[in-house]
């Protein structure tokens, strides 16, 4: 009898402790966490029920023996870990961005492909049931030829001045922030349902708070709570609180993105809308059950989530029945379920059903020409690649 795959996560956070969650649900083995202190890291592995804590990586290889390591940390760790734990011999989960830069991801994605190894970036947002339909959908003609691409990626945990997280500081999170945090899922869903890339962009930022008050006190992100006046520190913001961002793709698709951190009431809002020659297709990720499709000649429909209506791809990453909804959680669920397919092969498919490094680098090259193009307030082409 073979053992359970195993996996380490690194990252004590909010999205850590997802990705346990996930990993679990798909029969992986957890076997340690990584976080900034050891003594941190075992009290939130006590939390979780894994059976180990670290203070480092270096601690987590030499304990355990997992097979794939998944980084969850604040973005300027991902590209020394990745290369640590690909030097040690490990398959891979990176959350994006891959790196701060697209030369470190490019040197990533080269070392990965080298090594042999699985290697995943995690857009998990292309695992909602009704993109891979849509994804379908546009691929088979039954919207004809794509004209528009458009929609918005709302957030509200940044509209207070009291809001703070780690992501606000550019030393650790990047030169960009909304447009790194979410809108970067939203672009890789449009070139993934499209099967276009988007070779052109002009962007428009905005900081609409420039000076914020960073607490002297922990706070957990989405904590929703206030410190005393005395508990706060006024820092100067240079990142962005919104874009608005006109987008041209490979086979002649047009379309725009608005992205914003500070829209009130929206916790976590991504839709889109394909507008195509012959139909319309739309999905919000607050109503992730119901895909809205568009007619002219005939009534519109809306397509609820069931698995004997869907694609054969959208089919094969939903787990419930109609009616039965699957959200958030189980994107990761079904992500980790075709990453770790491939790990117990021990090597990644010639034609990944995953995003690997090489997705992580076309999103680093997208958002160094979308920052480029705010800055010098101009179109600017993406480099091929």
């Amino acid at each position: 009898m073979t053992r359970p795959l195993r996996a380490a996560v690194v990252g004590t956070g909010f999205i850590g402790p997802v990705h346990v969650e996930a990993l679990r649900r798909n029969g992986i083995d957890v076997v340690g966490i990584v976080g900034a202190s050891g003594a941190g890291a075992a009290q939130r592995a006590a939390d979780l029920n894994v059976p180990h804590g670290f203070g480092s990586i270096d601690e987590l290889l030499a304990a355990t023996d997992p097979d794939c390591v998944h980084v969850t940390t604040p973005n300027h760790l991902h590209a020394p870990m990745v290369k640590e734990i690909l030097a040690a011999g490990k398959h891979v989960v990176c959350e994006k961005p891959l790196a701060m830069t697209a030369a470190e991801g490019e040197e990533l994605l080269a070392l990965a492909e080298a090594s042999g190894l699985v290697h995943a970036v995690n857009f998990n947002l292309r695992f909602y049931a009704h993109c891979h339909q849509a994804r379908a959908m546009v691929r088979e003609g039954e919207i004809g030829r794509p004209y528009l691409v458009h929609g918005r990626y709302l957030q509200d945990w940044l509209l207070k001045e009291t809001d703070w997280n780690w992501r606000l500081e550019s030393n650790l999170g990047g030169d960009m922030r909304a447009v790194a945090d979410i809108g970067s899922h939203w672009l890789d869903l449009a070139s993934f349902i499209t099967g276009q890339r988007i070779t052109s962009v002009c962007a428009d930022f905005g900081t609409l708070l420039p000076v914020r008050k960073k607490p002297l006190k922990p706070l957990a992100t989405f904590a929703g709570k206030e410190l005393d006046p005395e508990d706060y520190q006024e820092m100067p913001i240079s990142t962005e609180d919104y874009a608005s961002i006109l987008l041209r793709f490979s086979d002649g698709a047009q379309g725009v993105l608005t992205v914003s951190q500070v829209s009130a009431g929206r916790k976590n809002h991504l839709g889109f809308e394909i507008d195509g020659s012959t139909a319309s297709v739309a999905w919000n990720s607050e109503t992730p059950e119901e895909l809205w499709i568009g007619r002219r000649d005939k009534p519109s429909e809306v397509l609820l989530r069931d698995p004997a209506l869907l694609a054969p791809d959208a089919r094969a990453i939903t787990s419930y029945p109609g009616g039965h909804a699957e959200g958030f959680p189980d994107t990761f669920k079904q992500l980790y379920k075709k990453v770790y397919a491939a790990i117990a092969t021990g090597a990644p498919p010639a034609e990944p059903d995953y995003p690997t490094f090489a997705d992580g680098v076309y999103a680093l090259r997208l958002g160094e020409s979308i920052l480029e193009s705010a800055r010098s307030r101009a179109w600017v082409d993406v480099p091929a690649g």
